[in-house]
């Protein structure tokens, strides 16, 4: 950050002296307005973090993901876009998409707990290392059986599978025109094409 001719170093806190915020907290900070609004925010092991803004290759990759999901599924999941998941007391990060258990009623009164979720699906423009080094570990640690990242710029799927407490024993690379379909819909196979944009 720089103030006219000016850089002003920033300072890194050491991860043990800061506050770790709980589920609970972070709910009524946004209750009380404490949260703005207008900021996309989740809680990730404690930390309240800002998330990144979403380009359009990633809008239209989420909306082709989402369709083939409910027209395939119809009422056998919930298909969730870019809602609260609560995987412990530390964390509820808001995924791009999620299958669950259940129908949109059985969530009234909860997020979906990891127990509840068939499928997590990030899409990441400059999220990527983010959700391939840190969120990877955290759904693995949940016990999120299959976590997919998807990568539109590069074209690529990332298929995380057989979570251990550190983090996923498999990860895939998947490049255009392979298939993939979810653990838990093996019938359901989806082209990697069909949920990227055209190359213009």
């Amino acid at each position: 950050m720089a103030l006219g001719n000016e850089t002003i170093p920033r300072i890194t806190l050491e991860s043990s002296i800061l506050k770790r915020w709980t589920a609970n907290d972070y709910r009524r900070m946004s209750e009380l307005g404490i949260l703005d609004c207008n900021e996309r925010t989740e809680l990730i092991d404690g930390q309240i973090t800002l998330m990144a803004a979403k380009g359009t290759p990633h809008v239209t990759s989420l909306h082709l993901l989402a369709n083939f999901f409910r027209d395939r599924l119809g009422n056998f999941a919930l298909v969730r876009t870019q809602d609260p998941i609560h995987l412990d007391d530390f964390s509820e990060p808001e995924p791009d998409l999620v299958i669950a258990q259940g129908t949109v009623f059985d969530y009234t009164d909860q997020h979906p707990y990891p127990e509840q979720i068939y499928l997590v699906v990030e899409v990441a423009d400059s999220t990527l290392k983010q959700d391939c080094e840190t969120k990877d570990k955290l759904y693995a640690k949940a016990g999120i059986a299959d976590y997919w990242v998807l990568a539109p710029q590069k074209r690529q799927l990332h298929i995380f599978r057989k979570p251990i407490a550190t983090g996923y024993i498999e990860h895939l690379i998947l490049s255009e025109p392979s298939q993939v379909s979810p653990l838990a819909f093996p019938d359901c196979a989806i082209a990697l094409t069909s949920i990227l944009p055209p190359i213009s």
